[in-house]
């Protein structure tokens, strides 16, 4: 949970993220090993971070050659004994927004930026992050190992951009950003759905560029969807922690806040026509939180909507919810073709949802023996233990419930 503003704390001082990131974790072996004796402190992230704050300054003080550094950051540093906290949800540490543009420099390629910020941001396992990729795991981490090569060695700022440079990485660092908050809201394994502090962490960051960037549509419509999204989080499990579909989901759980918030963001994202492809989904967002309940969702908007974000942001995954509304404003049986026309799609082949929505489809069509099938390996594909349960429950009534996203 602590791990972002570690790094970022010590990249600061080093101006290396790969050294950066030992610190933290030789400050997290220090934890270790004095905390069973002392006791846990207060504060313990604040305790974290000003232990690997102290070992980067000392660090630096060995280095001679960063003398004029030291003279700068070491004699304020080592005078404080703990990091201020963000006050509050909404607030963000600048030391993490320097870190995820860092990581969004231009010198990586686009996979290598997005696997090492998530990777130091979003604190996520290489297996979570080939996950979210749909790539082999040994592919992520030699993206990891080269990119924190490649910023030591072109000696890349640590620093939030401005002007065209900040424009260059925007993309990259949105793109980042809404990965970590799907890693958050959809955990891609362990025994729980959802991982709440990535979702936090994925808010901050997004409102921070919102507060940074006023006049970027795509921002604000990126913090639009993650607002919306944030809402139904109550909702989507039951007393059990098992996942509950957004067809069962009840409504008057949903964050009222969260979602004023969206539509405001929405709203500052322009008035639809420009729309880009966070913003459309935002808009969808908004579909599913207007509607009083799941049949009175405006599904024929949100097909139009999804079509709209194949031509700007053409995968198989957007297709994929093209199909499931579709499903919903024309029947199953105008769904399952373009289901069955991503089958071939080799980014789909480990993915679980695609077979959980065919199973739906062909169980809403009467073909129940198909539609076990169907659930039965999608509940072997998934690695989270939520989903397997609930998807073993679907291939035992494979009649029951509605397809949706949670």
């Amino acid at each position: 949970m602590e791990s972002a503003r570690i790094v970022a704390t010590a990249a600061r001082i080093v101006r290396d993220i790969g050294i950066a990131e030992e610190i933290a974790q030789d400050a997290l072996v220090a934890a270790l090993e004095q905390w069973p004796r002392e006791g846990v402190p207060d504060r313990p992230g604040a305790w974290l971070t000003a232990t690997a704050k102290h070992r980067a300054v000392d660090l630096v003080r060995r280095r001679e050659t960063y003398a004029r550094k030291l003279a700068e950051v070491g004699r304020t540093l080592t005078e404080e004994s703990y990091d201020p906290e963000p006050s509050g949800p909404g607030d963000i540490d600048d030391d993490v927004l320097r870190l995820v543009f860092t990581t969004c420099h231009p010198v990586l390629s686009a996979d290598a930026r997005a696997a090492l910020t998530l990777r130091l941001v979003g604190g996520l396992r290489t297996d979570e992050i080939a996950r979210a990729f749909l790539v082999p795991e040994p592919t992520v981490a030699a993206r990891i190992t080269r990119a924190k090569r490649a910023l030591a060695t072109k000696g890349v700022a640590f620093e939030v951009p401005y002007g065209e440079d900040r424009a260059a990485r925007l993309g990259s660092v949105l793109e980042v950003v809404y990965l970590i908050f799907n890693e958050g809201y959809a955990a891609t394994a362990g025994d729980d759905l959802l991982r709440p502090a990535l979702c936090e962490d994925a808010l901050r960051l997004a409102r921070g560029l919102a507060a940074l960037m006023p006049g970027e549509s795509e921002v604000h419509g990126l913090a639009a969807l993650l607002e919306l999204q944030a809402s139904r989080t109550a909702a989507r499990t039951g007393p059990d922690g098992r996942p509950v579909l957004l067809a069962d989901q009840d409504r008057r759980r949903w964050n009222r806040l969260l979602i004023r918030r969206g539509f405001d963001a929405l709203a500052r994202a322009g008035d639809g026509r420009g729309y880009g492809p966070y913003a459309l989904q935002a808009a969808i967002a908004a579909c599913h939180a207007r509607a009083a309940s799941y049949r009175e969702t405006d599904w024929a908007v949100i097909a139009g909507l999804y079509g709209r974000l194949m031509e700007l942001a053409p995968s198989p995954v957007v297709e994929l919810n093209r199909a499931v509304a579709v499903s919903m404003a024309e029947g199953p049986a105008a769904a399952l073709p373009l289901v069955d026309a991503l089958a071939a799609e080799p980014a789909l082949a480990r993915y679980h949802l695609l077979p959980s929505v065919r199973g739906d489809l062909l169980a809403r069509l009467g073909r129940i023996d198909e539609a076990r099938a169907e659930f039965e390996r999608a509940a072997e594909l998934t690695r989270n233990e939520s989903e397997r349960a609930l998807l073993r429950e679907r291939a035992g009534e494979p009649g029951r419930g509605e397809p949706g996203r949670r």
